[in-house]
C-alpha cells in the first residue's frame, strides 16, 4: 500500500501566481498526486480539461489574472469532478452558486490542502 494519499489521482491547478503555482505543484507532487497545470488563466485550464485523459480533483485559485475562475468550475462540476477553490477574499464575497465548494482562504497550510483533497476524493 502506497503512503502518499493522493498516490496516482490527477489534479487540475488553476493559479496565476507563478511562485503559488509552483508550491501547489510541490505541495501535490509530495503527496503523490500527478498534476495537471498549473494553469495561469481560464483558456489555458479549459484547454487543460479537454486534453486530459482524466481528472480526479482540481485546485482553483478564484481570481485567475482578473478572470473569475467559475466558468472552470461550472465544466468540473458537470462531470462530477471536486473542485477546492482558493482565495485571498472572505468566503462571503464568492458567488453563491458556488457556497457548496470547498475553500482554502490563503494563505493556506500544505497539509490542509492535501488533507481536503483527501477528504474530496472518492476512495483517496
Amino acid at each position: 500500500m502506497n503512503e502518499k494519499p493522493l498516490f496516482n489521482f490527477h489534479i487540475l491547478v488553476a493559479e496565476d501566481d507563478y511562485l503559488l503555482a509552483a508550491a501547489v505543484r510541490e505541495i501535490l507532487t509530495d503527496a503523490g498526486a500527478v498534476v495537471v497545470g498549473p494553469a495561469p488563466n481560464v483558456v489555458n485550464a479549459a484547454s487543460l480539461i479537454e486534453k486530459a485523459d482524466r481528472i480526479d480533483a482540481a485546485v482553483l485559485d478564484v481570481n485567475l489574472g482578473g478572470e473569475m475562475v467559475y466558468p472552470i468550475a461550472d465544466i468540473l462540476r458537470a462531470n462530477q469532478v471536486p473542485i477546492i477553490l482558493t482565495t485571498g477574499y472572505d468566503a462571503q464575497s464568492l458567488k453563491a452558486d458556488y457556497a457548496d465548494i470547498r475553500i482554502c482562504e490563503k494563505p493556506f497550510d500544505p497539509q490542509q490542502l492535501v488533507s481536503e483533497l483527501t477528504r474530496l476524493i472518492p476512495s483517496a
